[in-house]
């Protein structure tokens, strides 16, 4: 029998079903803090019987910031926040938040400072220099990893999802693409794994003494020549299995290199330039096909990938990627996964848990994966197509033609 809607314990908290909806970015925060819409919007995630929802990348520090709309886990948003987990908690799910730093992807006006990363260089996907951080940075921003741990338990958080991959700051440091460092910081794997060590030393001992539930999101392959492979994934995954954590999410792509490696299907390149600022817009239209990689979409498309870290690890894993029907869900739980992540499903439907429980084997999200909430989710929020209304016609038109 299906163990879907089975309770599950992540740690110290227990899921009421195996189901998380993924942290994916909403863009619904406002000057770095939660607003209305995106309390609404995971309390109707919550409602639609998920057991537990994620709320997207929370910087750790101000020089993790990308967007405006990011949250930056502060204790002055710890009152918004904690109105969104106690209504949360009400409709009978649990709260996570995800916490990481998005180093080379941040930009001046929203990090305060020139980005900065594992290597100097220039990142032509943000469109921004980048600055190696000095030793005494990368302590800091480690210490920043466990001072979220304790704010997000301040707020009202069950769990925190440790961002450690798609090419954000723990990542570039692992990754031997964004990481050229002649350092202890460099080079080998177990150097270039030190940072992701000093980060988890500092959420896990925070995690004891808060009692709260630690997932890793970790990067499988990176999606392209010169990153991480399976091989030298598998090792990171390890390392990060003896650190005692509740469960590793299994992911794969780089944002800034092989961004549709994430999250698959065609992207609508007008779309996304129609939301665009306008001195971005042309480039978009223009580069955007040759810039950015296609990755067909098909359902469950990590689950062969992510079997063979299933068979190579203990801890609980959680798989994420494409799921989009009953059938799916249950083909990744038989595979001996304990939980799973969804969130187009849920943009589409919130309720879609509560309908899978209700519907029968054949229940199936009506998402169509043309990636419209994606063109649009980083200017302006996360939002299904089928929920706009009347879109101009050129947008129309343009995901018309996607298959």
């Amino acid at each position: 029998m299906s163990s879907l809607f089975t309770p599950y314990k992540l740690g110290p908290v227990t899921l009421r079903n195996r189901t998380i909806r993924s942290a994916a970015f909403e863009s619904m925060g406002r000057h770095f803090g939660p607003t209305q819409q995106l309390k609404d919007y995971h309390v109707s995630v919550a409602r639609g019987g998920v057991g537990m929802t994620t709320l997207a990348y929370a910087a750790v520090c101000r020089s993790g910031l990308s967007f405006d709309k990011q949250l930056w886990l502060r204790p002055e948003i710890v009152p918004g926040l904690r109105d969104i987990t106690d209504a949360v908690h009400r409709e009978g799910a649990a709260a996570g938040i995800q916490i990481g730093h998005c180093g080379n992807m941040t930009h001046l006006t929203t990090a305060g400072q020139i980005p900065i990363g594992a290597s100097t260089g220039f990142n032509l996907y943000a469109y921004t220099p980048v600055r190696g951080m000095r030793a005494g940075e990368i302590e800091q921003v480690a210490r920043d990893f466990g001072r979220a741990v304790h704010t997000a338990h301040d707020a009202g958080f069950d769990s925190v999802e440790v961002h450690a991959g798609h090419g954000y700051l723990i990542s570039q440091f692992l990754s031997p693409y964004t990481n050229r460092r002649r350092d202890e910081y460099g080079g080998s794997l177990e150097n270039r794994m030190r940072f992701m060590r000093m980060c988890l030393e500092e959420v896990m001992e925070a995690a004891a003494q808060t009692g709260t539930a630690v997932l890793v999101k970790h990067n499988m392959y990176d999606g392209f020549k010169g990153g991480i492979e399976i091989p030298e994934s598998l090792e990171i995954a390890r390392e990060i299995e003896r650190f005692g954590v509740d469960g590793i999410v299994l992911s794969g792509g780089f944002v800034s290199k092989a961004p549709m490696a994430v999250m698959r299907g065609l992207i609508p390149i007008y779309t996304m330039s129609y939301y665009s600022p306008l001195w971005l817009r042309y480039f978009i239209r223009w580069c955007g096909p040759w810039m950015i990689r296609q990755f067909p979409f098909e359902e469950c498309y990590f689950l062969e990938d992510a079997k063979k870290f299933r068979a190579e690890l203990k801890c609980p894993l959680v798989y994420v990627g494409g799921l989009v029907s009953r059938e799916g869900i249950d083909r990744a739980l038989d595979a001996g996964f304990e939980l799973v992540q969804m969130a187009r499903a849920l943009v589409n439907d919130p309720a879609f848990v509560n309908k899978l429980r209700e519907g029968d084997a054949a229940t199936r999200s009506e998402c169509d994966h043309r990636n419209y909430c994606i063109a649009r989710m980083y200017s302006v929020d996360m939002k299904c197509c089928k929920h706009c209304g009347d879109l101009p016609r050129k947008i129309r038109e343009e995901l018309a033609k996607l298959p």
